[in-house]
C-alpha cells in the first residue's frame, strides 16, 4: 500500500471516529446527560403560557374554600379522585351526572367545537410569552393526538376528532413563539401501569409514545410529569434523553426539566421545577440560583379548568406580573397556566388576566 493511500485511509478512519464520538455525545446516564447546558433560547424567554385541557375540562370541578392543601385543589386531577373514593369529588360526581356516569363518558362531551387555534396563538403572543406548553397527555391517558399507541383513546377519535396538538403547534409557530408540549409518565388506569408490568408499559407504551410526538411535532420543550412511582432507572428516562439529545430531530434546541424519576427533581435533568411554589429541593432555586429553573402556576387554584372559581380566586394582572419580575430575578423563568373550558373557549377573566 502506498504512503498516500494510507493517509487516506487514516484521514477517512479519523473522519468517521470525530462522527461517531459527535453522534454519541451523550451517553445513557445521568453524569453525562446533566453536562448538557440548557438552550439559550429558553433561558432568555423568561415567560411562557402552560395549558391543561382534557377531557377533566368537562366536569371542571375541583373543591376550593373546602380544603387547604394546594393539590387538592387541581380540577385535572378529577379522574384519580373519584378512583380513590374522595367524597367531594365522588358526591360531586352522583349529583351532576349519576353514579353510572364513568369518566370515559366525558370523552363524547370534550367538543372543542369553539377552539381558534389562531386565536389562542395570538392572544398569547400579545401577553409578552415567548413559548407554549401544552398538554399532549394527562394522567387519565387521553391523547389530543392521534396516538398509535392510544388508538382509541384521543382526541381524533373521540370528542372533537381534531388533532388538537397539530393544529395549535401550527398556529403557535406561525406568532414567531416556540411550542412544547407536557407528557405524563404515568397513567392512573392503564392495565400495564403497575409494578409487575411495568417494564412493558415503559418499552411498549410510554417510550414509543414520546418519541412519536418527538418524530411527529419536534416540541421544543417536554415538560415530563407524573415521575414520583419509579425510579429514572426503572422508566428509562436516561436513555430517552440520551436518544432525545443524540438523534431526535430537535436535538440541539430541545429543553427538558426535571421531573423524570422520583429521584430525579431538582437534581437531574434540564431546567429544574417549581409549581405554586412548591419545591423538592432548594437548592440552585432562588436567590442564589446556580441552575436554569421554572415556576409554574395557574391564574386561580388550579390548572385544568375550574367552573367553580369566581374572580376572587384568581390573581389580578398585577399580581401576575409581580410574580414574573421576582421569579425572573431570582433567575427563573414563568410558566404560567390557562385552563380552557370543554368548549375551547379561554374563559374571559384569564384572557383578560393576560
Amino acid at each position: 500500500m502506498s504512503v498516500k493511500l494510507k493517509k487516506k485511509g487514516i484521514s477517512l478512519l479519523f473522519v468517521l471516529l470525530s462522527f461517531a464520538s459527535l453522534s454519541a455525545q451523550y451517553q445513557p446516564h445521568w453524569d453525562s446527560l446533566d453536562k448538557r447546558e440548557v438552550p439559550q433560547w429558553w433561558q432568555d424567554a423568561k415567560f411562557g403560557i402552560f395549558i391543561h385541557w382534557g377531557l377533566y375540562s368537562v366536569p371542571a370541578y375541583a373543591p376550593v374554600n373546602e380544603v387547604d392543601g394546594i393539590y387538592e385543589k387541581y380540577a385535572e386531577h378529577y379522574y384519580n379522585r373519584l378512583l380513590t373514593g374522595n367524597k367531594f369529588f365522588q358526591d360531586f360526581h352522583a349529583k351532576q351526572y349519576g353514579e353510572h356516569f364513568k369518566y370515559a363518558d366525558f370523552a363524547p362531551l370534550f367538543k372543542a367545537e369553539y377552539f381558534n387555534s389562531d386565536e389562542w396563538a395570538e392572544l398569547f403572543r400579545e401577553a409578552g410569552a415567548k413559548y407554549v406548553v401544552l398538554t399532549s397527555k394527562h394522567h387519565d391517558g387521553f391523547c389530543l393526538w392521534p396516538s398509535t399507541q392510544s388508538p382509541h383513546w384521543n382526541s381524533v377519535v373521540m370528542g372533537p376528532h381534531t388533532d388538537l396538538i397539530g393544529k395549535l403547534s401550527t398556529s403557535v409557530r406561525n406568532t414567531g413563539l416556540r411550542f412544547g408540549l407536557y407528557y405524563s409518565l404515568l397513567e392512573w388506569a392503564h392495565p400495564l401501569y403497575s409494578q409487575p408490568t411495568i417494564e412493558k408499559w415503559v418499552d411498549r407504551h410510554m417510550i414509543p409514545q414520546m418519541k412519536e410526538l418527538v418524530n411527529n411535532y419536534k416540541p421544543e420543550i417536554i415538560f415530563s410529569d407524573g415521575e414520583w412511582d419509579y425510579d429514572s432507572k426503572t422508566l428509562k428516562s436516561e436513555e430517552f434523553l440520551a436518544w432525545l439529545y443524540n438523534e431526535s430531530p430537535v436535538k440541539n434546541s430541545v429543553v427538558v426539566n426535571d421531573r423524570w424519576g422520583k429521584e430525579t427533581r431538582s437534581k437531574h435533568g434540564g431546567y429544574y421545577t417549581t409549581e405554586y411554589d412548591l419545591v423538592h429541593s432548594q437548592q440552585g432555586i432562588g436567590d442564589n440560583a446556580d441552575h436554569p429553573w421554572e415556576e409554574s402556576r395557574g391564574i386561580g387554584t388550579s390548572y385544568g379548568y375550574n367552573r367553580f372559581e369566581t374572580t376572587e380566586h384568581y390573581l389580578s394582572s398585577k399580581q401576575l406580573i409581580d410574580i414574573l419580575i421576582d421569579k425572573v430575578a431570582n433567575g427563573g423563568n414563568f410558566l404560567l397556566n390557562i385552563g380552557p373550558d370543554a368548549t375551547g373557549m379561554i374563559p374571559v377573566v384569564m384572557q383578560e388576566r393576560l
